[in-house]
């Protein structure tokens, strides 16, 4: 399955946060061995938000997007996509009966209209409670498109993410992707000359044009890293396609220019 994310928030197009959200996913993605193509961000506004729709359906099979559940006016991601996708607006009592709670427990007597609002989920649809928040998130479906819809604070958008990988993701891919980090010595231990991208990819030649595992150089400040990536059924699988082709690159490399070799688990 190929999922695209769209990031929903007229702060992040100006600049205002930084979207962590987008590289949490991505990784996240690339270790439940779902193929990410594409990422986009787009402001608060309806008609953006469709038009990002339209391009990402027809170039994937699902979108993850996050922003837009609050209970403030620019909050309008939820009800867009109930349209988008004709579901009928219902109000989930579970969520509704927490705000209310929540509410008095403040020393409101009434839950405020934005607040109600969040309460309103699309039918027939899998609602993803928010633990961390107040705004849940859903899976809608129909006509072969998916949309994963999370909240936009990354406190709750990944306790959300890490809930629908159980309740759905899990059974969306036939395989995992693995990862293994080469890091070079830094500047101060070898010459930039040695340990730099370009003499190492130089180093490397061929393995870089591999399929299953893939090769690829990253420059850092103080040198290089190597990302030996292999897809398989199972993590012991893809440690086997690993080994050989992070063995020849060590020894490509030279041993003693490298300075440690670790699975990426982040």
């Amino acid at each position: 399955m190929v999922v695209e994310i769209i990031s929903v928030g007229t702060e992040i197009l100006m600049g205002n946060i930084v979207n962590t959200n987008a590289q949490y996913l991505a990784k996240r993605l690339a270790h439940l061995g779902l193929d990410c193509h594409f990422q986009t961000v787009v402001g608060d506004n309806p008609a953006r938000i469709k038009s990002a729709l339209d391009v990402a359906y027809s170039r994937a099979d699902a979108v993850i997007m996050t922003g837009g559940l609050g209970p403030t006016k620019d909050d309008l991601t939820k009800e867009m996509l109930m349209e988008y996708f004709g579901k009928r607006p219902v109000v989930d009592e579970q969520v509704l009966n927490f705000l209310e709670e929540r509410s008095k427990a403040r020393g409101f007597a009434k839950l405020s209209d934005g607040m109600k609002k969040q309460a309103i989920v699309p039918a027939d649809s899998l609602i993803l409670y928010n633990h961390h928040g107040t705004a849940p998130g859903c899976v809608m479906e129909r006509d072969g498109k998916i949309c994963i819809l999370l909240p936009g604070p990354p406190h709750e958008m990944q306790p959300m993410f890490e809930e629908c990988c159980t309740l759905y993701l899990n059974n969306k891919s036939d395989k995992i992707l693995v990862s293994m980090i080469i890091k070079c010595l830094s500047k101060n231990d070898a010459p930039i000359s040695i340990v730099g991208e370009s003499p190492v990819a130089d180093r490397l030649a061929e393995l870089l044009d591999g399929v299953n595992p893939t090769v690829a150089t990253y420059a850092k400040e103080d040198g290089c890293l190597v990302r030996v990536t292999a897809a398989a059924k199972t993590h012991e699988d893809a440690i086997k396609i690993l080994n050989p082709v992070v063995e020849k690159c060590r020894e490509r490399i030279g041993k003693e220019y490298i300075k440690f070799i670790k699975e990426d688990v982040d």
